[in-house]
């Protein structure tokens, strides 16, 4: 979406501010800062809103990078007010995949999985969601045939605006997943819920699980067909994917195994004519709005019109010491790198053979002791990653000529996900799918990952543990991982122990609550309607 208006609308919306999160309460519903007959007087006031509700996943407010973010309360705009730098250190933090140098607040808390209800991290993360579902249910209750009528909106501009009905359930949808995956339960509202009125009620994991898979199928009629959409925005080929990752992780969320479906809809999504983007590392470049084929859904980051700290920007500098100019950044934040447990992964971790072994070599080397973290705040000791570059794979010009802000989008769903989920659901026992097409699926993100068939491998070797590592090859740093090893009953328990687990330098157990975070104190004081998750 480099060119198109949606980014464009994202990213300079000044003055169709909605909601505003309330500083004391944020678990109340948020006030309006504008009325509805002012924000919603013509079409393009539906579409700015539209943008809005697509920019919340990679903006944090209307004037990036900070300064007047969407949710206060003392949260910090660049690092617990932005979704995507929220959800990777929920998901990626805690694991083997990533471990940060920074003593800010609390931080430290994730990999050492001790983190508490007063968390202000956790704090952020619980209402981000929450205030994009009021924004969505807004323009809901606003995008009614009546409220158009009323309005004078009709014909074209009409059609348009219902069509983007479906595609705003679908982003609520998905930001209840967020919720439900977690924290278990969620704060729940609709459009069917006046803003204001009453305080919100509490959705249990089973009931979020059935709330979430009804709107996606009730809604797979309205939505585009898959990969027919502008790029950057929903289609059935997102709602199919959600649904697939939903049905592989089922068994966690509601206590029922769900493999079958997991394959129905993996298959679905494979059947659309989705195709992996020649050469990996360029999925993850600033031009990677190329690799769209590649793509059901992905957030897009710009440097020029999506300023902020938390989006894509942050995988870059974040991640990057010394090395500028291989990030394409103006300068590294000294910051997040990987443990040696999670490299190990890779037989050959310099990515002379697996490409997606993209680790700095030239200044940390690859050796076992260059490689161990014995000091947690050393940023100089252990792998570090170089997945997310704001550097375009044709050589051209990025959009931020200072380089401060990445051109990089976040990738929510790949097609080498759901060949993933196709595979681990037949080896689970899902029906509807065969050890042949799995093992196919398999070799096809292998043969890209090695550029020939090198790597690939035998039916003999496609176990799930080979499952669960090529996840980690795969799609590392994506948001996937916590819930990886919850599925597998590996992140809290004594298994699978990586380099300070639970806060000791060769790992240890942890108490299994901390596969759920705890809902945030100052919500529970908040909203009398909302409880505890067990252990807090």
């Amino acid at each position: 979406m480099k060119h198109t208006s949606m980014k464009y609308l994202a990213g300079v919306l000044t003055l169709t501010v909605i909601l505003s999160a309330c500083a004391k309460k944020l678990d109340l519903y948020p006030v309006n800062d504008l009325t509805p007959e002012k924000t919603y007087a013509t079409a393009a006031g539906y579409k700015s809103v539209l943008a809005k509700i697509y920019g919340t996943l990679a903006i944090t407010g209307n004037s990036g990078p900070a300064g007047n973010p969407d949710i206060s309360g003392g949260l910090d705009e660049g690092s617990q007010v932005a979704f995507i730098r929220m959800l990777f250190n929920c998901e990626e933090l805690p694991t083997d995949e990533a471990v940060v140098a920074w003593n800010d607040q609390t931080i430290h808390d994730f990999h050492d999985l001790k983190w508490t209800s007063s968390d202000p991290f956790l704090k952020g993360i619980y209402a981000r969601p929450i205030y994009n579902i009021t924004l969505i249910n807004e323009y809901m209750r606003e995008a009614t045939d009546a409220k158009l009528a009323e309005r004078g909106i009709s014909g074209t501009e009409a059609a348009d605006i219902k069509k983007s009905v479906a595609e705003v359930r679908f982003l609520r949808a998905f930001n209840y997943w967020v919720m439900m995956d977690l924290f278990g339960k969620s704060t729940f509202i609709t459009e069917n819920d006046a803003i204001g009125t009453t305080l919100p009620k509490e959705i249990s994991r089973g009931d979020l699980f059935k709330y979430i898979e009804s709107e996606l199928k009730a809604i797979d009629g309205d939505l585009a067909a898959a990969k027919t959409i502008e790029y950057g925005r929903v289609d059935q080929g997102a709602a199919w994917a959600l649904l697939a990752r939903m049905y592989l992780n089922a068994g966690i969320y509601t206590g029922t195994d769900r493999y079958t479906d997991a394959i129905t809809y993996a298959k679905k999504v494979i059947g659309a004519g989705y195709s992996l983007y020649t050469g990996y590392p360029r999925v993850f470049m600033a031009d990677n709005d190329k690799a769209k084929d590649e793509f059901m859904f992905a957030v897009n980051c710009d440097g020029k019109r999506t300023q902020a700290y938390g989006n894509t920007t942050f995988f870059v500098h974040a991640a990057c010491g010394d090395e500028v100019n291989d990030y394409g950044v103006s300068g590294g934040w000294y910051g997040y790198r990987a443990t040696s447990a999670f490299v190990s992964l890779f037989p050959d971790n310099t990515g002379a053979t697996d490409k997606r072994a993209m680790f700095t070599t030239s200044k940390y080397g690859t050796s076992a002791s260059q490689q161990t973290i014995t000091d947690v705040s050393n940023f100089d000791q252990g792998p570090h990653v170089k997945k997310y570059v704001n550097v375009r794979s044709d050589g051209g010009a990025v959009s931020d000529s200072k380089r401060e802000f990445a051109d990089v989008d976040f990738p929510v769903f790949r097609l080498s996900e759901m060949y993933l989920i196709y595979a681990e659901a037949v080896l689970r026992g899902g029906t509807g799918g065969d050890i042949p097409t799995a093992l196919n699926y398999i070799n096809l993100i292998r043969t890209r990952a090695h550029g020939n068939t090198s790597g690939n491998i035998t039916t003999g070797q496609l176990t799930l543990q080979f499952v669960l590592d090529e996840r980690g090859r795969e799609l590392y740093w994506e948001g996937h991982r916590r819930t990886d090893l919850i599925r597998y009953g590996l992140l809290t328990t004594g298994t699978y122990l990586w380099p300070w687990k639970g806060g000791v330098s060769s790992g240890t157990p942890v108490n299994s609550k901390y596969n759920l975070f705890p809902i945030p104190a100052s919500n529970l004081v908040a909203n009398p309607n909302l409880t505890q998750n067990t252990g807090y």
